[in-house]
């Protein structure tokens, strides 16, 4: 199986979630990453590191802003080049609009929202979640290329210590491509990791009965080194920032620990964090239903079990 997994970058970091689809590219055969806008040579060689043999890079004007339509032209002239068996992608709003203007472009089928991949001989098999995540079904290709949206946070990047060899193409934007103009970008300031990128996430919800009390998140979240989450709830009453929202509607994580604060485990929550490698859940509720699938079962008042315990932890590595 030969794949091209698209490799975004910012502030001249590729992105995990593009790493961890590249190691299952290469799980599964030939893998090559394409890196694209300014500073993509700098970046490429780290794409070997994670399986890649080739990484095509272009650093042509046109791909300077994060507009999809250049990028589209791009992987269209690599794909007509190097005639991959599938293109992949980590889910993420620039790669969405990519992926969907390439499927359009090149009349191929995209499956998207996946949570796995795997070869059943010759053939790719892509796994997505259906029915609100309560069930999982089995999805194919008629044709080829094959491309492929797999949902954020749903492989980690495996460094294999490989080397890539780095190509460079130039691109000829569509006289369309150039319409669209990036007139201004700007970022939420942030002191911490986002969550997507975060070993530790400390996430609340609506058990924490205000939208000031999300400072003891906020605290722990700190003292551990990592991100403070939230459920759809919270945000969609105004008491945390949308990206912070963790769930279905939200993003998928998979930190190595996730503390849920005041958080019941609706279905929905469930399926953004339960690829957590530890969950701890604190609740009043012995009955939630997230202690039925919490690593570690906390029950009693947030408000004093999660300011002692961020006390604990400060006093831990202070000492």
């Amino acid at each position: 199986m030969k794949s091209l997994v698209f490799l975004e970058h910012y502030h001249g970091q590729l992105e995990k979630g593009g790493l961890g689809v590249l190691s299952k590219a290469a799980s599964l055969g030939e893998a090559s990453g394409v890196v694209l806008g300014e500073g993509a040579g700098e970046l490429a060689e780290r794409a070997g590191a994670y399986g890649a043999t080739t990484v095509y890079v272009s650093e042509t004007a046109g791909l300077s802003a994060p507009l999809p339509q250049p990028r589209v032209d791009a992987l269209a002239a690599l794909v007509e080049r190097t005639s991959p068996d599938v293109v992949l992608f980590g889910a993420s709003v620039l790669a969405s609009d990519v992926a969907a203007g390439l499927a359009a472009r090149l009349e191929a089928g995209l499956n998207w929202d996946l949570t796995d991949l795997v070869l059943d001989g010759d053939e790719l098999v892509g796994t997505r979640p259906a029915l609100g995540d309560t069930v999982l079904v089995d999805v194919g290709w008629t044709g080829a290329p094959r491309l492929a949206l797999v949902r954020a946070g749903t492989f980690d990047p495996v460094e294999t210590g490989g080397t890539a060899a780095v190509e460079s193409f130039d691109v000829e934007p569509s006289d369309f491509s150039t319409l669209a103009e990036l007139v201004e970008q700007t970022q939420e300031e942030s002191s911490g990791p986002s969550i997507e990128e975060a070993d530790v996430i400390v996430a609340g919800g609506r058990g924490l009965g205000s939208p000031e009390a999300f400072a003891l998140c906020e605290q722990l979240a700190s003292a551990l080194g990592g991100a403070v989450g939230a459920t759809r709830a919270v945000v969609d009453a105004g008491w945390y920032p949308y990206s912070t929202q963790v769930g279905q509607t939200g993003k998928t994580v998979s930190p190595k620990l996730y503390v849920a604060c005041g958080i019941s485990g609706a279905i929905q929550h469930k399926v953004g964090m339960q690829g957590s490698g530890t969950i701890v859940a604190i609740n009043r509720d012995p009955n939630a239903p997230i202690f039925d699938f919490a690593d570690l079962a906390v029950v009693g008042d947030l408000h004093r079990i999660v300011p002692r315990l961020t006390e604990l932890v400060r006093g831990r590595r202070s000492g």
